[in-house]
């Protein structure tokens, strides 16, 4: 899981500390000769200028010796003057996550993100709402970052649109349980899921009050955080066992974004 609970931007101290591969002085060996070095610290510096800070940052872990220094990472960003003021308080930052590496394999990738107040919990839009934004290494500028942000902020309607949606459809006890059975197809392969039992109850159960109604919006939350902090338990192989938590990045945007579609489903 993203570490989303951060209350203040990250100092270049710090970021060093949790992800320095950000600022690695050079690529990987194994990247071609045409290959043009941007280090992330690059990006960073630049989304500053336009109002965007980082949030968080982490990085996966090196496969081999060659690439230890160059993996991909991921860096959260969050603009304290860009809010959706949603309904009953519901207060949701956009974030823009920023994945890169520096061993060639990939290009500046931006996918957009949300941040709620209430439950300090991290979605992911989907990309069949917002697509990601990529950007080559080569023939990087600031220029074209801008265009891209400001690109990117100008559809935020399309976000708060499925908010919308979503907080307007209200789901009867069967459709929620539908809802919630399908969502836990996102983090269990099929076959898994017949092995094992879950207590349905137990995933559309709210945290805390806040997320408690029948509306999608608030079941959508719940359900999303219960299965990316795998704050559950299921039986397997006669044992009770305690879910974990997602904490491999790349797996939490694939969950996130699998999960927004499979709520702007049930809103249509």
């Amino acid at each position: 899981m993203l570490d989303f609970e951060k209350s203040e931007f990250l100092s270049k101290k710090e970021l060093k500390e949790v992800c320095p591969v950000i600022f690695a002085d050079k690529a990987s060996n194994e990247v071609s000769k045409h290959y043009t070095h941007i280090p992330t610290s690059k990006v960073i510096d630049d989304m500053e200028l336009l109002g965007w800070k980082v949030v968080d940052a982490k990085s996966v872990k090196a496969r081999k010796n060659s690439t230890k220094g160059f993996q991909k990472h991921l860096v959260v960003f969050r603009n304290p003057d860009v809010v959706i003021n949603g309904k009953n308080d519901d207060t949701v930052f956009p974030q823009v996550l920023l994945t890169n590496s520096h061993d060639g394999k990939n290009a500046f990738t931006f996918t957009a993100g949300l941040f709620r107040m209430i439950c300090e919990n991290g979605l992911v839009v989907s990309t069949s709402t917002f697509e990601d934004v990529k950007m080559r290494h080569m023939g990087y500028s600031f220029e074209e970052l801008q265009v891209k942000i400001k690109d990117m902020v100008e559809k935020l309607p399309l976000t708060v649109e499925s908010m919308n949606k979503m907080q307007a459809t209200e789901l009867g006890q069967k459709q929620a349980v539908n809802f919630a059975k399908k969502a836990l197809t996102t983090r269990f392969p099929e076959d898994e899921l017949k092995r094992i039992k879950i207590d349905i109850k137990d995933i559309l159960t709210p945290v805390r009050k806040e997320d408690a109604g029948n509306d999608l919006w608030s079941i959508f939350n719940v359900v999303q955080e219960k299965i990316i902090e795998g704050d559950f338990e299921y039986m397997a192989g006669g044992k009770l066992r305690k879910a974990r938590q997602i904490k491999n990045f790349k797996q939490d945007q694939k969950i996130n974004k699998d999960l927004f579609d499979l709520a702007l489903e049930f809103a249509n």
